[in-house]
């Protein structure tokens, strides 16, 4: 049988029976059928490459092609694939892996539970946020602020938290108890934007507030970078008035930033961190929630009919975990964090050259993570709806694939917005490229 052929009954398949995230069969009705990844390209099917220009979902961090985590997934699994980390059990990958993250991450946290993914970190980050003010005899605070354009994931509460409404349309209502405030971006918001939390936590009583939810960069969003004084500003009105902080680094984690953890760059420590995606570099799923030393605290002293009764069935796998350690060794003995500051800057720069098509409207990023905001109009800044898919196709027939925000008008406007993340080791030619793909895309729609 001919590789077209097997193509073909593949696709055929597919369609009959795959149901994949975000369908729709119109969008799906040429799919690109990939079978190898090698640094930072793909190949499909027919043999064609492209630069994975987003990393494939922000996450395959090391690159494509790692012998070393297939070969150390096998060997724990061959010696201990699986075992319930529920408590009274335990495994040495998890016992380890919790101990190197909180060495890595910011110095105030102190406790690790892990998960399967980034949603599910953010729905037990407002489950440890109610939890910790229950312990505290504060059984009021149960409200999440969180941000227009941020994606948290779309589990019910992670989807409620999410300010993209194109998620919340056909499952709506969200769950009670979710408000949203505008971010911090630059582009349509001069300043610093900190005040727009201020004023949500008194109108809603900060009594009754458990916790602020926020990405340091905006990332499934568009790509929205903060002014320098936000997150300082946050960090204070938190404290003030006695709101926890998570910070969601499910995309920024593990040196996408070019920090470890992006609220480094600012000199900021929030209380619960989400994490998933560069973990493993998407090798195997895993994501967790770090805590702070207060907040672990509040779990270990619980009496007994006030236990964190929280659980997963895959909490802590031990060959997840093993992945995530070889996948961390990798990162340091490369050295791609710093790596990855040093290409963004490359790759924001050359994006910078964009601005002279007349649909840029606007071109951000910090490290390897950019956004390209298309607009009608460069002096109004009316939004460009539908032209970003446009620009995606011709960028996959030029060799480049990656995805974006599709764009809204009304009271929160945002462009169509061409999302950039590549593999951290992509190599100083390929980011070049990425942008000549981009400006023969663009010009093509003009």
């Amino acid at each position: 049988m001919d590789i077209e052929t097997t193509r073909a009954g593949l696709l055929e398949s597919d369609q009959a029976h795959l149901i994949h995230p975000l369908h729709h069969a119109s969008d799906h009705a040429s799919p690109l059928l990939l079978v190898e990844g090698q640094g930072a390209m793909l190949r499909d099917a027919e043999g064609r490459e492209y630069i994975d220009g987003l990393a494939s979902l922000w996450n395959v961090n090391v690159g494509h092609g790692r012998a070393e985590l297939a070969e150390v997934a096998a060997a724990q699994m061959r010696r201990l694939a699986y075992t319930s980390a529920y408590v009274g059990f335990t495994n040495e990958p998890a016992i380890h892996l919790a101990g190197r993250l909180l060495r890595l991450a910011y110095p105030n946290l102190s406790g690790v539970y892990f998960t399967t993914s980034g949603a599910e970190s953010n729905e037990t980050a407002f489950k440890v946020a109610r939890y910790f003010w229950k312990r505290r005899g504060r059984p009021e605070k149960v409200k999440f602020v969180a941000r227009h354009h941020a994606y948290h994931g779309v589990t019910m509460a992670a989807m409620s938290a999410t300010g993209i409404p194109a998620y919340h349309t056909m499952f709506a209502p969200t769950v009670p108890g979710f408000v949203h405030i505008p971010p911090s971006y630059p582009y349509r918001h001069p300043g610093s934007m900190a005040d727009a939390l201020e004023a949500a936590l008194r109108e809603q009583d900060p009594d009754t507030v458990a916790a602020f939810i926020a990405e340091p960069v905006i990332g499934a969003g568009g790509v929205i970078p903060p002014t320098p004084d936000y997150f300082p500003r946050i960090r204070e009105i938190c404290d003030r008035h006695q709101v926890l902080f998570i910070a969601d680094e499910v995309i920024t984690g593990f040196g996408r930033t070019g920090r470890w953890f992006a609220l480094e760059h600012w000199g900021v420590q929030p209380d619960i961190v989400t994490f998933a995606k560069g973990v493993t570099s998407a090798y195997l799923p895993l994501g967790g929630v770090m805590v702070s030393r207060e907040i672990h605290q509040a779990i270990l002293d619980a009496p007994p009919a006030e236990r964190f009764m929280h659980a997963a069935t895959y909490s802590a796998h031990p060959t997840c975990c093993a992945v995530a350690l070889q996948n961390l060794d990798i990162l340091d003995r490369e050295e791609l964090v710093a790596r990855a500051a040093v290409l963004g800057r490359r790759l924001l720069d050359r994006l910078q050259t964009l601005r002279d098509l007349p649909v840029v409207g606007d071109v951000r990023g910090l490290g390897l993570m950019c956004g390209v905001e298309l607009v009608e109009d460069q002096r109004t800044k009316a939004p460009a709806l539908g032209l970003g898919a446009r620009v995606l196709a011709g960028a996959r027939q030029r060799g480049l694939v990656t995805r974006m925000r599709a764009g809204q008008r009304g009271e929160h406007p945002i462009g169509d917005v061409i999302c950039l993340a590549p593999p951290l080791v992509i190599s100083e030619a390929q980011v070049d490229r990425i942008v000549e793909i981009l400006r023969e895309a663009i010009a093509a729609c003009l």
